[in-house]
């Protein structure tokens, strides 16, 4: 079983939202690069493209407060209980072991 700490999850969460940013960025940059000499039905893609990065854009800005959220309350709950959160992590392996295990 893959055991994460609270600074694996958030630096993996992180990577996610860096390479969400990347992508948003290179679609803006093709988005200004094929501005010039458009037909009708090529504006008409630009705007479908423009509405749809406006819609990524929003939609990574949630998940990164969302993210941030759950990383710190997960973080706060086991810092808490740590005998609570080890019982939970390994009540959690023993099912997973026994359905791998099982033929």
């Amino acid at each position: 079983m893959e055991h994460r700490s609270a600074e694996e999850m958030e630096a993996t969460t992180e990577k996610f939202l860096q390479d969400l940013k990347a992508v948003l960025d290179d679609g803006e940059k093709l988005l200004k690069a094929g501005a010039q000499n458009l037909s009708e039905r090529g504006m008409a893609a630009r705007v479908r493209l423009k509405a749809a990065l406006d819609v990524a854009r929003e939609t990574r800005r949630k998940l990164q407060a969302r993210a941030r959220t759950g990383v710190k309350a997960t973080d706060r709950v086991i810092r808490e209980h740590p005998y609570e959160a080890i019982a939970i992590a390994l009540g959690i392996g023993v099912v997973i072991g026994a359905i791998l295990n099982r033929e």
